[in-house]
């Protein structure tokens, strides 16, 4: 028992001796967490300041190379900007001059031309002088006028001749007909029938449909500088005063032309119109029309089998693709031509690829028409001698509207050729004006000779019938007038094919029996 008391009251001794160092010991603990948590406190408190203060720094410097970027950026573009000013500053300077030495050299021709024309009135003065005293001098030696000199020879010949001239030409006639009527017409029938090309009439202007009134204000521009810009690049003339719905394109050239009609629609499909887009737009529908005159120049080349051919030519075929006559397209006619002109040289044992060469090149010189001064056979020429043609060639193209005499089986086979394809029905339009003037030119033709009582224009001006005053022309001198009066349409008249002329004399015998 004793034990057990002096246990209890050990422990109680312990346990009063243990609490106060318990909480002495944990109030040590808890002073050196409190101390701990302070320095770690302190710590991340100088970790943050530190981290900002890095952090600052960082967004300053990108701060400042941000802004200095965008100065940079900004001196860039006003650089660039600036060297767009100069450099249109500088092209219309350029045009200025080009202008003023133009106006400077049409200036000095006009000189020259007025020069020439005040030598060429001095010398056509000094001429009819001379004239006049030599007829002077004639009529005084032969005892005739002029005019009683002239007619009196005139009518000793016209007896003389009238007979055995209308006998000859009958002759000539009748046997040219019966040995190549049937020839010709067998090789050219066969070569139009190999050839049965479609034909298709081409109009010669351009006009670009609006989609409303706003649209035609937007592409003048203010002050006109929208309009003045496309006529500048393109060198074409914009017709305003047209039906609100669209705007003709006016000019000679019809690349030009064309290559301003591509522009306009684009625009007008864009929405943005201002001189930077137009010129933008010009520059492309060039580059495009480069590209396809070049491919349709190989295209006819390849086409045609015609061999090599300078690529200069190529490119001038390709022009004709945009080139018209009567409304036929001349590319088109021209590779026609080629075909039939081949076809034929087939036929009568000739070289065909020569002269599919002499068809597709005889019309070359209307590419250039445009641009060079002189007729298209003249330019076609010169091309054709410029670029090393075959002297074959050169001549096919000098002859082939009867310039020059032909000389070669070439020659003749192409200008058979451009007739054939020029003659087919639908290949050639006019308009009613210039059909009506051609038709009264023919009829003007045939009643301007004696003895000729009346005459029709008939199958659409492809026949002119002359009636003949039977008191007046007998039946030789009918013969006669019909060759002069071919003569006369072949001289003064254009037109493609031929003319059937006509003519009629007619004698009545009339009795009554009573």
């Amino acid at each position: 028992m004793e034990s057990y008391i002096v246990g209890f009251i050990a422990l109680v001794i312990g346990v009063v001796i243990a609490f106060p160092l318990g909480i002495q010991y944990r109030k040590q603990i808890a002073e050196k967490e409190l101390g701990t948590a302070e320095a770690e406190a302190k710590r991340i408190v100088s970790e943050a300041i530190k981290s900002a203060e890095v952090k600052k720094k960082e967004a300053l410097v990108e701060a400042k190379d941000e802004i200095f970027r965008l100065k940079s950026e900004a001196e860039r573009e006003m650089k660039e900007r600036r060297n767009e000013v100069t450099r249109l500053e500088r092209r219309v300077q350029h045009k200025e001059e080009t202008v003023d030495k133009k106006i400077d050299n049409l200036d000095k021709k006009e000189e020259a031309l007025q020069q020439k024309l005040q030598d060429a009135e001095t010398k056509l003065e000094e001429a009819e002088t001379v004239k006049k005293s030599q007829f002077d001098l004639l009529e005084k030696i032969s005892g005739f006028t002029g005019e009683q000199a002239k007619e009196y020879l005139l009518k000793n010949l016209e007896e003389e001749l009238t007979h055995e001239k209308a006998l000859r030409i009958s002759q000539m006639e009748s046997r040219l007909k019966e040995e190549a009527d049937l020839k010709a017409r067998n090789i050219i029938s066969l070569a139009i029938q190999r050839c049965a090309a479609d034909q298709v009439a081409e109009t010669t202007v351009s006009v670009v449909p609006l989609p409303g009134d706003e649209m035609k204000g937007r592409i003048i521009g203010r002050e006109g500088r929208n309009i003045r810009a496309l006529e500048t690049l393109t060198g074409v003339d914009l017709i305003i005063d047209a039906p609100p719905e669209a705007i003709p394109l006016s000019s000679h050239d019809p690349v030009r032309r064309e290559v301003a009609r591509i522009a306009l629609e684009r625009l007008i499909n864009d929405g943005r119109i201002h001189p930077a887009r137009i010129e933008e737009m010009v520059d492309k529908a060039q580059r495009e029309v480069d590209a396809k005159i070049k491919q349709d120049g190989e295209r006819v080349v390849l086409e045609t089998s015609v061999g090599s051919v300078h690529p200069e030519l190529v490119r001038l075929l390709g022009r004709m693709r945009y080139r018209t006559s009567y409304g036929q397209n001349v590319l088109i006619h021209s590779t026609e031509v080629a075909y039939i002109s081949g076809m034929i040289a087939s036929e009568i044992g000739a070289d065909a690829t020569l002269a599919r060469r002499a068809g597709l090149l005889h019309d070359i010189g209307k590419s250039m028409t445009h641009e060079i001064e002189g007729s298209h056979v003249a330019i076609g020429v010169e091309l054709a001698k410029k670029y090393k043609e075959s002297p074959d060639v050169i001549h096919a193209i000098e002859a082939h509207h009867n310039d020059v005499e032909p000389r070669t089986v070439i020659a003749c086979i192409v200008q058979a050729a451009d007739a054939i394809s020029a003659a087919r029905p639908g290949a050639r339009r006019e308009n009613i004006e210039n059909y009506v003037k051609r038709l009264e030119k023919l009829e003007e033709i045939a009643t301007s000779f004696n003895g000729v009582e009346k005459c029709f224009a008939v199958q659409a001006g492809r026949e002119v019938r002359v009636m003949l005053k039977p008191d007046v022309i007998d039946d030789d001198g009918m013969v006669i007038i019909a060759r002069e009066i071919v003569k006369k349409i072949e001289n003064e008249l254009d037109y493609p094919g031929q003319i059937k002329v006509h003519v009629v004399r007619e004698t009545r015998a009339i009795e009554y029996a009573k």
